[in-house]
């Protein structure tokens, strides 16, 4: 049976680790190279490096930042926060991160995602579906301010049949409230989708987490306001699954 992933997700803007809720209201956490250093200490499986700032200002990526990050931990990182370009994937990827994450351009541009997907591998190819609830599911872009006209179901099955490698499956109604993950949702994409899941949005304690897993089939848990809020770690949570019959890493 795979081993479940526990992600620590780090969100940065300006160079500073940030966190808000409900992609707002943005606060300064921490720096960026002292909390990879700790995911170090403690072996997380992988970790998601994310500049939420870089499309809407269309900031330059910073390929050193990346290199740095990368030489600094062990661990499997995938970074997001710009990509347009093939040329911006190769980068990425030459500067140490094992795989890309990508939001805007992809709505904007399936035709590039299909494209990168057959140079670099499905592997290397993640997409972020950033998601708020209403009369009907809607998926938005731009760290959450633009809100686009594609259809939710529609778009993940087109995101899977072009080879799409994960998706990480974020809900802004959920964003840093700490309150649990929304379970509904991925319990209705499990149904039609079969690429990994990594579920993101709402975890605050133990039981958010293997409330999800007993009821959903996700690869694994991104999280980032219960590792900077609460004194829970990554090996916490693993040690605690582990005891309820989860198959994690230890």
């Amino acid at each position: 049976m795979l081993k479940k992933r526990i992600i620590p997700t780090l969100l940065f803007k300006n160079n500073k680790l940030v966190k808000g809720i409900n992609f707002n209201s943005w606060r300064t956490v921490g720096s960026i190279m002292q909390s990879v250093r700790i995911y170090k200490m403690r072996k997380v499986d992988e970790l998601i490096l994310l500049d939420i700032s870089a499309t809407n200002l269309n900031k330059k990526i910073d390929l050193d930042l990346i290199n740095e990050v990368a030489n600094e931990c062990f661990m499997p990182l995938t970074f997001g926060g710009g990509v347009k370009t093939i040329e911006d994937i190769s980068n990425i990827l030459k500067s140490g991160a094992d795989k890309v994450c990508i939001n805007t351009a992809s709505i904007n541009n399936l035709k590039f995602i299909k494209e990168a997907c057959k140079i670099f591998g499905s592997q290397a190819i993640v997409i972020s579906v950033d998601y708020k609830k209403s009369e009907a599911i809607e998926i938005w872009s731009n760290s959450g301010q633009v809100k686009s006209d594609l259809v939710f179901e529609d778009y993940l099955k087109d995101l899977e049949s072009i080879g799409v490698g994960e998706i990480i499956l974020t809900s802004i109604d959920k964003d840093g409230t700490m309150e649990g993950y929304d379970i509904d949702t991925i319990i209705k994409v499990n149904k039609f989708l079969n690429i990994p899941i990594i579920a993101s949005g709402g975890a605050g304690n133990f039981e958010n987490m293997l409330d999800l897993l007993n009821s959903t089939n996700v690869s694994a848990l991104a999280a980032s306001s219960i590792y900077h809020f609460t004194n829970k770690t990554p090996l916490d949570i693993k040690k605690f699954l582990f005891t309820k019959k989860v198959p994690v890493r230890l």
